[in-house]
Order: structure tokens, then C-alpha cells, then sequence
């Protein structure tokens, strides 16, 4: 097995992931490969930074997995926070422990998923770590930018919020249950790697973070708060809701579901299930004060934009089916120390 020095790696990843493209636009004087970066912030601008880490076994299994998918989805999955924020991505360093005998073809693809994250999101890397550990384990730092007093965060909806949500839920939780429990005989024979099993499985591998999405609102006004939905649509909503101190109604017919019901038929498995507590969907769901409503658009280019509920004085997260009865909102979702990848 080739051994490889942690100066030859560095110098792979400062190749597979070039700055140039970004560098000057984002404020970046010095960066990977020296003992700290020098970054030169945007005139009246405030930094806004986030952690995440990820391990094998816990987040992505290094042996199903394809590397580059692990590389694109764990720095989209990094800058959905910055999506929530309302902040425009700048930066990210990457701390990164892996076997020596993940350190050649591995990384290289790895490194490419992890690039064409960074062009797409006009990241620009400026360091990190390296370390020799028997399992791969991931820790990123992001960092970007807004304008100084407008950042979004969980704890300003109030009473009588409107709650929308972007895009649709349960797809990426599909794409989950295809890839994990049904194996090679459910995705290539009786449902085939097209249309909905592809779409599926793409939002699995590859998750879109709404950043433009965002930046938008921040740059509107229109959000009182806002979480993205990674640890389950059911999750994230009890975050917001507990940070605001305050409660939520939704409209279970206003959810927007995955449409792939065909496929989530023939896997046996619930939309609405899938929708409110699979999670890694990355999509947005925020609250908009009720004078500003009528200025919400119902898509963002292609992305629907879903009013689902609103914000209540009582701390109940209720349930309202179309008949208007109400129930408590189960809470079921991601949680780190209850649970490995499924």
C-alpha cells in the first residue's frame, strides 16, 4: 500500500480545489498551505460562521457511498446553515482524518465532489487539517457574509406568523430508504434509476442548499425567522418554535409532499411520513410577519413557495387535518446521540 506525506496531500487538495476563480471577490489574501489564512472582510459586512462535522458510519458509510458524492453533499450540507442565515458563502476550511488507505483514488474523487460544491457555491477553501485515523471523520467550517443587523435567525416568529416552507419534503428521505434498505434489487429491477428513483436518490447524494433563496428574503425583508430542514421537517419546526417561545399550527393538507407517489407506493412507504420526519431535505422554512404576506410570491424562479400554517401563542405544535380537527404534532427526526445512519 503507497504511503502518502501529509505535503504531498495538501498540495492534491490545493489542486483538486483552486481558489483563483473566487479568491479576490470573497477577501482572501492568504490561504491553503500556510500556517493561518488572512482573510480581508467586506466593507460593512458581519462574518457568519458554522461548524458541522461528519464520521462513517454516523453520516455516510465509506463503502456505499461514492466519494464524490460524500464530498459534494457535506459541504452543500454545511452551507444550507448559511442558507438559513440569509449569508452569502465565502469561505470553508476542512479538517479531514481518513486510513492511509483511503488516501489515493478515495480522496481524489472525493476532493472533486467537494470542488464542484465549492464552484457552485463560489466557496473559497483556505486551510484545514489532516490526520491518520482507521475511519474517515469530516469536520467543515463555513463562513459567510451579510449585511450588519440582518441576519435571519430561530428566534424572532411571533404570534400570528405566517409559516411557509420552500421547495417540497421527503424526497431526500426517499432517496434514503432506496438506497439503504432496498438495496440493488429494488433500485435497478422493479424500480428502475430514472425519473422519480433518480430524482430520489439525487436528493439524497447531492442536496441543493437554498442560498439564493436566502439571500432573498434577508435582502426583502420578509422573514422573522427561519431554520433549514435537515434533522426532520417535525425536528426543525420544534427548534424554531423554541427559540421564538412560541407554538405552531400546520395544515396537514398544505404540506408539500413529495409527488413520487408511485414509487413510495410500490416501496410501501408514506409521503407524509417521509415529508415530516426523513429529513436532508435542506429546504427552507421560515416565518413572515402577517402584514408582509401579500408580498410573498408563491415561487422563487422554479422553487414553490408554500404558505403551510401559523405561528401561535400556545408552545403546542398542532396538526390540522382538513376538516380542521387537530392533533399534536409528532416530533420524530435526526438526532446525533440516539441513533447511527439507518
Amino acid at each position: 500500500m503507497p504511503t502518502h506525506s501529509e505535503n504531498e496531500l495538501i498540495e492534491r487538495i490545493r489542486r483538486a480545489i483552486p481558489s483563483s476563480p473566487h479568491k479576490a471577490a470573497a477577501g482572501a489574501r492568504v490561504g491553503i498551505g500556510d500556517d493561518a489564512a488572512v482573510v480581508r472582510p467586506r466593507l460593512g459586512r458581519e462574518l457568519v460562521i458554522s461548524t458541522d462535522q461528519f464520521h462513517d458510519g454516523r453520516h455516510f458509510l465509506v463503502q456505499r457511498h461514492s466519494p464524490d458524492s460524500v464530498g459534494y453533499k457535506v459541504l452543500a450540507r454545511s452551507s444550507s446553515d448559511l442558507a438559513a442565515m440569509g449569508a452569502t458563502p465565502l469561505y470553508f476550511f476542512l479538517n479531514l482524518a481518513l486510513p492511509a488507505a483511503r488516501a489515493g483514488a478515495w480522496l481524489d474523487r472525493f476532493l472533486r465532489g467537494m470542488a464542484r460544491a465549492a464552484r457552485q457555491f463560489k466557496m473559497v477553501l483556505l486551510g484545514g487539517d489532516l490526520a491518520s485515523l482507521p475511519t474517515v471523520a469530516i469536520s467543515l467550517a463555513v463562513m459567510g457574509d451579510i449585511a450588519p443587523g440582518r441576519a435571519v435567525t430561530r428566534s424572532g416568529a411571533r404570534p400570528g406568523d405566517a409559516i411557509f416552507v420552500s421547495g417540497t419534503l421527503g424526497s431526500a428521505a426517499l432517496g434514503l430508504e432506496m438506497f439503504l434498505h432496498r438495496g440493488r434489487r429494488a433500485v435497478q429491477g422493479s424500480v428502475r434509476v430514472s425519473g422519480a428513483a433518480a430524482d430520489a436518490l439525487r436528493a439524497h447524494l447531492y442536496p441543493q442548499p437554498r442560498l439564493g433563496l436566502g439571500q432573498w428574503l434577508v435582502q426583502n425583508r420578509l422573514a422573522s425567522s427561519m431554520i433549514d430542514v435537515s434533522d426532520g421537517f417535525s425536528t426543525d419546526l420544534a427548534h424554531l418554535c423554541t427559540a421564538s417561545g412560541v407554538g405552531a399550527k400546520i395544515k396537514s393538507a398544505s404540506v408539500p409532499v413529495t409527488r413520487m407517489t408511485a414509487l413510495t407506493k410500490k416501496l410501501a412507504l408514506d409521503p407524509f411520513t417521509l415529508a415530516m420526519h426523513g429529513g436532508e431535505d435542506y429546504e427552507l422554512l421560515f416565518t413572515v410577519p402577517a402584514r408582509m404576506v401579500a408580498r410573498m410570491p408563491t415561487r422563487f424562479g422554479n422553487l414553490a413557495l408554500t404558505r403551510i400554517g401559523e405561528i401561535t401563542r400556545s408552545r403546542k405544535l398542532l396538526l390540522l387535518s382538513s376538516s380542521g380537527t387537530a392533533r399534536p404534532l409528532a416530533i420524530h427526526g435526526w438526532n446525533h446521540f440516539r441513533r447511527n445512519y439507518r
